[in-house]
């Protein structure tokens, strides 16, 4: 047995937990966005979205995949130099919340708690060093886990120390929110906070990430 070989069956058994769950009544239809395309299990950092986007990860399988939130993502991701290859990527509510009109919306506070200890097994079992809210409502559901008081509008691109970890908020890369929120300048100047907890971690190269 390989030293990896716990680690990936725990995973498999917590994804199939995941899949089967039919706790949340609105969300019964939708299967949760949970696999070995949410990226690498040895990857030391770790992204959390909102929820899985229906034109996004509800169809591709794969978070920030398929749709201009995704596009976004990987932009913001470029611009430090970091591959998905070297990250994981879950969400919150890991099944698509949609409106009657089969709309995304944002997922309720319901939800984020049904969802909030399949987010803590994760965390545990990857154990990552760097942990990345894209939002509030990923940073709000990191406070069920361990208790923080930090608010997105105050905390983002900057970085703090949570659960043991480094912890950097930043906005959700949705165009919604590139719009209205968080303008394409600051969204990269966020990202560079990443790359800076990423150096600090040891996980890159101090002095590139210092050039930021």
């Amino acid at each position: 047995m390989s030293a990896s070989q716990p680690k990936r069956e725990l995973f498999a058994s917590l994804a199939a937990e995941a899949r089967a769950c039919s706790v949340c009544p609105a969300m019964c239809e939708r299967t949760a966005v949970l696999s070995e395309f949410n990226g690498s299990l040895e990857a030391r950092v770790l992204f959390i979205g909102e929820a899985p986007g229906r034109q996004g990860g509800d169809r591709t399988r794969t978070p920030f995949t398929g749709d201009q939130s995704g596009r976004n993502f990987d932009r913001y991701l470029d611009s430090i130099k970091l591959k998905r290859e070297r990250i994981f990527i879950t969400n919150a509510v890991l099944c698509n919340p949609r409106r009657e009109s089969g709309a995304n919306r944002k997922p309720t506070g319901a939800e984020v708690i049904n969802c909030s200890g399949f987010l803590r097994r994760q965390i545990e079992l990857l154990d990552p060093r760097v942990v990345v809210t894209l939002g509030a409502v990923s940073l709000d559901a990191l406070r069920r886990i361990e208790y923080h008081a930090l608010s997105l509008k105050e905390a983002a691109g900057k970085i703090y120390q949570w659960n043991q970890r480094l912890l950097v908020p930043v906005y959700h890369p949705s165009p919604q929110v590139l719009a209205s929120h968080r303008r394409e300048a600051a969204q990269l100047s966020d990202y560079k906070a990443i790359a800076k907890a990423l150096a600090r971690a040891g996980l890159t190269d101090a002095s590139r990430a210092q050039n930021l």
